[in-house]
């Protein structure tokens, strides 16, 4: 479980992890999908989980070239995780909601 927590619990990643989890994107959606995300910390965020096996990064061969991200398997994996996390929250937030009533 540490190291699940460890590799979500990082800023950013989880937002990285559930916009990948359709089809693969181009750094620039990306940053439109996060919008308050920089670039300086996407990147970083997307080169540690491209280290630890959970994002690929493939050229594509354009005229100017292009990369896309996409989740590998073991990416894959974490999206249940994450909307499980997201399920969570959201009762949570509905509950404390009602409390304030």
């Amino acid at each position: 479980m540490a190291e699940c927590m460890k590799l979500l619990g990082g800023a950013w990643t989880p937002n990285i992890v559930w916009r990948l989890s359709g089809d693969p994107r181009r750094f620039s959606e990306l940053r439109d999908d996060i919008p308050r995300i920089s670039a300086k910390v996407l990147s970083a965020r997307l080169r540690a989980l491209e280290e630890t096996g959970v994002v690929t990064r493939s050229v594509i061969s354009t005229s100017p070239p292009s990369v896309e991200y996409a989740l590998t398997e073991l990416g894959r994996e974490l999206v249940p995780v994450i909307q499980a996390i997201l399920n969570v929250g959201t009762k949570l937030a509905h509950r404390r909601a009602a409390a304030t009533r």
